[in-house]
């Protein structure tokens, strides 16, 4: 089966991902949540249904569609539904603030919103807010529909897919102007394509996908992937680990989640007797935030499977590294570039140490910043490479290990710290489930902060961490301050948020 998908006409836009296996098993589950399942029969004519009425509604070729909602069967096919008629598909969590949807639909010009109550009761409430009237659509019931947006202009509409634009995907910054990341069809395609043969997806395949849509590791590496494969999705709109629990009894194969995901798994499994029921479970990926060796090797026990790790941002769509599930690593690496890109380190900018800023070049770098040229010309050069922003180093293997973001990197008495290192130090240790480290100025120096989530029922004691840290961290290396907080506070992908972190370490010096 995996050797005819890959046989198929490449697909042009991502809708038609789903084509071929709607000829050939139409009846074969293509997505489902806990309300809604469609085969990939029912799928494709979902997409196309939807995409009629939005025209109906008034959207054209080359619109900003902005999607509000959590992962649902109805927000899926409206994305696959924008791609039909070429329009831009602009997904947002509903989880956000009435001010960043603002941002959102003034600053992508979006034809119409659509608000997914059904699955978000947040969602719901930005559309009621915003004078959206209920509309049922095809296969997926009911949605919030918003005005229409009379002033919209559409942006050109290029046969290319490596032209045309596919989603605005903004990036997780919430502060200052909003941030649109210009995602190609070929973009996705390429990441979705580069996913589903790594991993091997098929028929008979069922993915869980609890990654935000609004996340470009839910749209490429999850939705499309798993739809070239012909494999079947399992949405969830939040992460609960007894819906994971119950997800993973019921059949699930591939597994995709965060670091802090794995943590609370972890975490869940130890009080179950270190048993957790997983009969089909063959791949499980990390990805969106550093992956520490305790976390890696704590799931290795529990699900006698390897934890694989990758590396990517929002303008590679997103995936740039990834470990290979014939050659599991032991170690941290996000593995080797994946087939097709180019990557090196900025040689200005390397240190002694062989750490530098990674650049990528390929068929994964985003077109740019929606409407705004000075941005896109900073991150991308004119011979198309990427400045991540991301420190790395590279081994003799070519494998690649992330040492944390230039904006990161924490210059204490003229050393570099690099809070990854600091951060797999204390994830070693027994009572700590995740944490996260962060630089703090002082006068004429910087210091490091850092705080820990302790484990369920586990009361740390301060003295006995910071002994623990003297004999494994160099002085230079060791936090001026441990803040222990009952849950760090994570973005819905369950990427630490290390802008609050600051904020809150700052806020602790002046008390």
């Amino acid at each position: 089966m995996y050797q005819d998908a890959q046989q198929a006409a490449t697909p042009r836009r991502i809708h038609e991902s789903l084509q071929r296996w709607a000829a050939s098993h139409p009846g074969a589950p293509a997505l489902a949540d806990a309300a809604i399942g469609l085969s990939y029969a029912e799928l494709a004519a979902a997409v196309e249904a939807v995409a009629g009425r939005f025209t109906e509604a008034g959207v054209r070729p080359g619109d900003r569609l902005l999607l509000v909602g959590e992962n649902s069967v109805a927000l899926a096919v409206c994305i696959l539904a924008a791609s039909r008629i070429d329009a831009w598909s602009a997904t947002v969590n509903a989880r956000l603030s009435a001010r960043e949807i603002d941002n959102f639909l003034q600053h992508s010009g979006a034809r119409r919103a659509l608000y997914f109550g059904a699955a978000s009761p947040a969602a719901q409430a930005h559309g009621e807010a915003r004078g959206a009237q209920p509309v049922a659509l095809p296969g997926i019931g009911e949605v919030l529909l918003g005005p229409l947006n009379e002033t919209a202009e559409p942006e050109p509409v290029q046969e290319d897919g490596a032209r045309q634009v596919a989603a605005l995907v903004y990036t997780s910054g919430t502060t200052g102007a909003p941030k649109a990341v210009m995602l190609t069809h070929a973009n996705i395609l390429f990441v979705a394509g580069n996913s589903a043969r790594l991993r091997k997806l098929a028929p008979g395949d069922k993915v869980y996908a609890v990654l935000p849509l609004s996340h470009v590791y839910g749209l490429s590496s999850v939705l499309v992937a798993s739809l070239l494969g012909g494999a079947a999705v399992q949405l969830a709109a939040r992460f609960q680990v007894p819906d994971l629990v119950r997800a993973l009894a019921e059949g699930v194969s591939i597994l995709h989640g965060a670091p802090a995901m794995y943590a609370k798994l972890i975490e869940y499994g130890e009080t179950q007797g270190n048993r957790i029921a997983a009969p089909r479970l063959r791949l499980a990926q990390s990805g969106g935030a550093p992956l520490t060796l305790p976390l890696k090797q704590g799931f290795e026990r529990l699900f006698g499977i390897p934890l694989q790790n990758g590396y990517g941002m929002t303008e590679a769509s997103p995936s740039i590294c990834q470990t290979r599930g014939d050659s599991p690593r032991s170690d941290c690496s996000v593995g080797l570039p994946v087939p097709g890109i180019e990557i090196r380190l900025h040689e200005a900018e390397k240190d002694p140490d062989g750490v530098g800023e990674l650049w990528v070049r390929g068929p994964n770098v985003m077109l740019g910043y929606y409407r705004d040229p000075v941005q896109t010309a900073q991150a991308v050069t004119e011979d198309g490479w990427l400045r991540t922003g991301d420190l790395a180093r590279i081994e003799a293997d070519g494998a690649v290990h992330i040492v944390g973001r230039s904006k990161e990197l924490i210059i204490r008495s003229g050393f570099n710290v690099y809070p990854v290192e600091v951060e797999q130090v204390l994830n070693a240790y027994p009572e700590v489930v995740q944490s996260a480290v962060v630089g703090r100025p002082v006068e004429g120096n910087e210091e490091v902060v850092a705080f820990v989530e302790p484990a369920q029922g586990a009361a740390i004691d301060l003295d006995a961490l910071r002994a623990y840290l003297r004999d494994n961290l160099s002085p230079y290396k060791q936090p001026s301050e441990i803040i222990i907080l009952d849950q760090l506070p994570a973005a819905a992908t369950g990427k630490v948020m290390k802008m609050e972190l600051r904020r809150r370490a700052a806020a602790a010096r002046q008390s």
